[in-house]
Formats: structure tokens, sequence, C-alpha cells
């Protein structure tokens, strides 16, 4: 299974910083993995380059040894240097066209949508055509880890639903463009996402503010497969 097979089949997606305050940095990725988290990004804006670099090694050697997906957030040089296998970007990062170009191949690229526009964008820039491979919308609810970002609501879900699906259906072979709903997601409202029509989620304070974040995920992994029964 390729990296680009994971990532098509891929539902629950972390976020996390690096754990400075817990200083459990390797063991809190291995337990998020171990609980069936497919994909998790280091997001962290307090660190420099090299620390960065650092830790992206040691989430490289967790996430191999559980065969999942590790990513970097904004930064095409460091995604680049560690050889990220997934490379985020928002809105205004760097293009995304510009990141493919320095990316290594088959390196898989995602980005954040806040809008209908940003979404029709985001679709027409799947793979065969400007190289997008996912998005994200959202944040679906107010964050903190987000401040400042307003909250976009479950229409806007709706609406990434419906968008994609025509797409698919206008396509031959179809779109396969995955996307995930962000912003404030957790048990209590994850049933929500999925009624308006998301299969993945991106979480972080769900798993990350858990005392058991093997629990925390698998918790929510199977509110998942509730929620879309």
């Amino acid at each position: 299974m390729t990296q680009h097979d994971v990532h098509t089949t891929a539902r629950l997606y972390l976020c996390t910083d690096a754990r400075k305050q817990q200083g459990d940095f390797e063991q809190f990725v291995d337990a998020a993995f171990e609980g069936g988290v497919d994909i998790i990004q280091l997001r962290d804006k307090t660190i420099e380059a090299a620390e960065e670099l650092e830790l992206l090694e040691i989430l490289q050697s967790v996430a191999h040894r559980h065969g999942r997906l590790w990513a970097v957030n904004d930064r095409a040089d460091v995604a680049s240097l560690s050889g990220a296998p997934v490379f985020h970007i928002g809105q205004k990062d760097i293009p995304l066209r510009a990141a493919r170009k320095l990316l290594h191949d088959p390196a898989i690229i995602g980005l954040s949508t806040h809008t209908p526009e940003q979404i029709d964008a985001a679709i027409a820039a799947s793979p065969g055509r400007s190289g997008l491979d996912y998005f994200c919308v959202g944040p679906v609810w107010a964050t903190p880890t987000k401040p400042g970002r307003s909250a976009v609501g479950l229409d806007l879900v709706k609406y990434a639903a419906n968008a994609v699906k025509q797409a698919d259906e206008e396509t031959v072979g179809g779109v396969v463009l995955p996307w995930f709903a962000i912003g404030g997601i957790d048990l209590s409202n994850v049933e929500e996402v999925v009624r308006a029509g998301a299969s993945r989620i991106v979480v972080v304070r769900a798993i990350t503010e858990a005392q058991d974040p093997t629990a925390a995920a698998q918790a929510l992994l199977a509110a998942l497969d509730a929620a879309a029964a």
C-alpha cells in the first residue's frame, strides 16, 4: 500500500504541538497512532526549524513503526528537508504549484479552505490538474488553536460534501479528492459533522488534552463509525 493509498482512506487526522509542557512528544504520538490516528501533523509556531526537524525525525520513526503518515505544516523548506510524506498549506502560505516544485515526488499536499469559493478552487486543483491531494474545511466551530478565525459552521461542510459529490459525478473516473472537516470537533459534536456530509475529521484538543490519547482516538473512530451507520 502506497502513501497515497493510505491518505485516501485516512479518516482521523491529528494536529499537535511539540508537547513542551508535557515533555512526552514521542510517547504521545505513539499512543495516538496506537489508537488509530491515520496522520499526525506537527504544528507549533513557537519552535525554530532546527528543533522542528529533530521532532520530525521522532515523528517519522514512530509513524513508520505504525505504518501511518506524518505531516509538516506551512514550511515547504522543512517539509523538503525532512522528506515529509504530507505537507499542509493555508490560503496565505506558499502557492500550491510552488510547493509541488519544492517537494519530493510523490508528496501529498493538502490545503485549508474557509469559503465556498476556496472549496471550488481546491476541487479544481485536484490530482491530474495542479496536484492537490486533499483539503480541509473549517473551522467548523471556533477554536483557540486558530485565534481570530471565524467559525464557518456546518453549512460549509454541507457545501463541501455536495460540491465533491457533484464533481465526482461530472468527472470520468471521479475526482477522488479526500477532504476533512476541522475546528472544534470532539465526541460531543462529531455526529453533527458526519450528518452534514463529512466522513473524515481533523482534531486537536480532542486527543491532545485527553488523559489517554489511545482511548480518545479509538472513541473518535467509533463515533465516526456509529454516525455513519
